[in-house]
């Protein structure tokens, strides 16, 4: 095991809060923050997927 990357630790986490947030809010029966909580999830994730291309080009990983 190399050194961590912190930045996907965090990537990470806001994916699974971002999956815990549809869970509460398919429980709440709550249409607009279902959605809301998906985007932020496609978000997070796309990020996450863009810094490791891009780390993966510059060597890094």
């Amino acid at each position: 095991m190399g050194n961590i990357k912190w930045i996907f630790v965090l990537y990470s986490v806001g994916a699974i809060l971002s999956m815990a947030l549809i869970g509460i809010a398919v429980a709440l029966r709550n249409i607009p923050l279902i959605f809301l909580f998906l985007v932020l999830l496609l978000v997070v994730m796309g990020f996450g997927f863009k810094t490791k291309k891009k780390m993966r080009d510059q060597g890094l990983l």
